[in-house]
C-alpha cells in the first residue's frame, strides 16, 4: 500500500509497503570517561563497578549494574523502522551508551519481515529484532532461535505496562519479548472548531454516536467519510472496524476466540459485530461525505479517506491515531484545532476496550550486552528518552511510566492517556494474528465486497471457508 505520507508508521499499518531505503548506522560512541579500563565485558568490571556508577544521569537504570561494564561491546538491532523515525531511536540509545559503555549498531530494511525469517533459518540472526506482530513472534520463537527475556525485563514489564502487552509477548507460557511503541486504532477523528460552531458535543455512548450522526445528516451533511482503498491491501481499513465493534459487542474473550479460530469466523457474534459497522458503513444516510454513495468507500483511498472533513463534507471518520500524518501541511491538529480525535464510544458498559498495535523486542543471544539492552529498553526511562527525541511527535508507548509532558503532539498524548487508562483493556490487531491468507487475504478481499454489496452471511462465511486446515 502506498504509504509515502507515512513511512514512520510502516510497522504499525497492516501490512506496509514503500519506504526508504535500507539504512545501518552506529549510534552511541562510548564517552571518554564514561567506563571502566576494563573492556573484557559480560563480567563486571574489575572493580564491580558500572561506567553509570557516579552518573546521575543514569539514574533510574541502577539493573543496568547487573550486566557490568560493557565497554567496547556492540549490540545489533534489525527492525522495520525506517528514516525519519529512525534518528529518534538512535538519539534515544546514546544514555544506555553512556551508562554501560556498550554501543548498538542499527539496521533497518524494507524487507524486515520476510528477511527476519530467513536470516533466523540461516543461522544470521540480529542480537534484537523490533518485531511487530505476535504472529511473527510466535514464528520466530518456533525456530528454537529466540531467547527468554531476563527477569529484569520480566520485572520491568510488570512494574510499567498491563497483563494484555505483557501476554504479547509470551508463547507457551514464556515470556520473550517487552513491548515497545504502540499506537491506538479505537479512535473517531472529527473537527473541534466545526462542533464548536454547530453546537455539536462529542459523543460518550454508541447510542450518542449514532444520534449525532442522525442530528448532522438532518443537515444535509453526510456524517461519516471512508476509504479503504490502499493498492494489494484494499480492505484493511474496514477489517478495523469490525475488530473494534467486536470488542465493544462481545467483548475481549470473545474477540481473543475468534482471533485464534477457536469459535468460527461466522460466529453469530460477528455477524452481529459487522451488522453494526453495516449501521454506519452501509448507510446511505451517512456515507460517504465528500466522495459518493456507500460502494465509492471501496474506491477511496485510506490516505484520502478522512480529508473531507477539513471541507466540511463530513463530519467523522474512524481510523488510527497515526492517521494524523495524513492531514495536509500547516493543519492544525489539536483539541481546539482544525482536526482532532476522540476515543470511539463503547456499546455495552463495563471494560474500555483499545484496539491497537506495537512492536515487540525480541532477542536472538543472551550475552550481558544484549540482556542489558532489552531491560534498558523496557524501563520508563527509555520511554521518555524516546519521548524527548521525537519532538515532532508521531511516537507513544503503553509503558505506564511515560510522562505524558514529554510527548509534543496532542494525538500522541491522547493516546498515551488511553493507553494508560486503568480500564483499558488493549487488544492487538486482530488480522495481524490470524493466518496470512485470512488476515492479509481473504478478510482484506471479503470486506472489500461487503462493501459492495456482498451480505454479511456471505462474506464471514467465504472468510471462514478460507482458513487454512492446519
Amino acid at each position: 500500500m502506498d504509504r509515502e505520507a507515512i513511512p514512520l508508521m510502516r510497522h504499525f499499518i497492516k501490512r506496509p509497503a514503500l519506504v526508504m531505503a535500507t539504512t545501518v548506522t552506529a549510534v552511541g560512541m562510548v564517552l571518554a570517561g564514561c567506563a571502566s579500563d576494563d573492556s573484557s565485558g559480560g563480567g563486571g568490571s574489575a572493580s564491580g563497578t558500572w561506567p553509570g556508577a557516579n552518573n546521575d544521569a543514569c539514574s533510574g537504570l541502577e539493573q543496568l549494574a547487573d550486566f557490568g561494564d560493557l565497554t567496547g561491546k556492540e549490540v545489533s538491532i534489525y527492525t522495520s523502522i525506517l528514516p525519519p523515525e529512525q534518528q529518534a531511536h538512535e538519539q534515544s540509545y546514546k544514555l544506555f551508551t553512556e551508562c554501560t559503555g556498550a554501543s548498538v549498531k542499527y539496521e533497518g530494511s524494507d524487507q524486515f519481515e520476510t528477511q527476519l525469517v530467513v536470516r533466523v533459518k540461516a543461522n544470521n540472526a540480529p542480537d534484537i529484532a523490533y518485531i511487530p506482530q505476535p504472529g511473527l513472534l510466535k514464528t520466530v520463537v518456533s525456530s528454537g532461535k529466540v531467547v527468554e527475556a531476563p527477569s529484569q525485563v520480566s520485572d520491568n514489564v510488570d512494574k510499567f505496562f498491563g497483563e494484555d502487552w505483557k501476554g504479547y509477548g509470551t508463547v507457551d507460557g514464556k515470556f520473550y519479548a517487552a513491548p515497545l511503541g504502540a499506537n491506538v486504532k479505537s479512535f473517531v477523528w472529527y473537527s473541534p472548531k466545526a462542533f464548536q460552531k454547530n453546537g455539536w458535543e462529542v459523543p460518550q455512548t454508541w447510542d450518542d454516536m449514532l444520534a449525532l450522526s442522525d442530528t448532522i445528516a438532518a443537515t444535509g451533511i453526510k456524517p461519516w467519510c471512508a476509504g479503504i482503498e490502499s493498492g494489494e491491501a484494499t480492505g484493511w481499513p474496514a477489517t478495523d472496524w469490525l475488530e473494534d465493534v467486536l470488542l465493544r459487542t462481545a467483548g475481549a474473550d470473545v474477540y481473543d476466540q475468534w482471533v485464534n479460530h477457536e469459535i468460527p469466523f461466522n460466529d453469530p457474534q460477528v455477524a452481529d459485530a459487522l451488522n453494526t459497522v453495516g449501521g454506519i458503513l452501509k448507510n446511505d444516510k451517512y456515507v460517504n461525505g465528500g466522495f459518493g454513495d456507500v460502494k465509492s468507500i471501496a474506491t477511496t483511498s485510506f490516505q484520502d479517506g478522512g480529508l473531507p472533513i477539513l471541507d466540511g463534507k463530513c463530519a467523522l471518520h474512524r481510523q488510527a491515531s497515526f492517521y494524523a500524518a495524513q492531514w495536509p501541511k500547516g493543519t492544525d491538529v489539536s483539541e481546539t484545532g482544525d482536526v482532532f480525535a476522540f476515543y470511539l464510544p463503547v456499546i455495552n458498559e463495563g471494560d474500555k476496550p483499545v484496539l491497537g498495535g506495537g512492536e515487540f523486542v525480541a532477542a536472538f543471544d543472551d550475552r550481558p550486552e544484549v540482556q542489558a539492552f532489552q531491560t534498558y529498553l523496557s524501563t520508563d526511562v527509555w520511554a521518555n528518552q524516546k519521548a524527548q527525541a521525537t519532538p515532532d511527535g508521531g511516537w507513544v508507548s503503553a509503558n505506564k511510566g511515560l510522562d505524558l509532558a514529554n510527548l509534543s503532539s496532542p494525538i500522541d498524548k491522547l493516546s498515551a492517556e488511553v493507553l494508560q487508562d486503568p480500564n483499558a483493556v488493549f487488544r492487538f490487531d486482530g488480522s495481524d494474528q490470524m493466518p496470512s491468507a485470512v488476515g492479509a487475504g481473504s478478510f482484506w478481499k471479503e470486506m472489500t465486497s461487503w462493501i459492495t454489496g456482498e451480505s454479511t452471511d456471505d462474506a464471514l462465511k467465504n472468510i471462514e471457508s478460507s482458513w487454512p486446515a492446519s
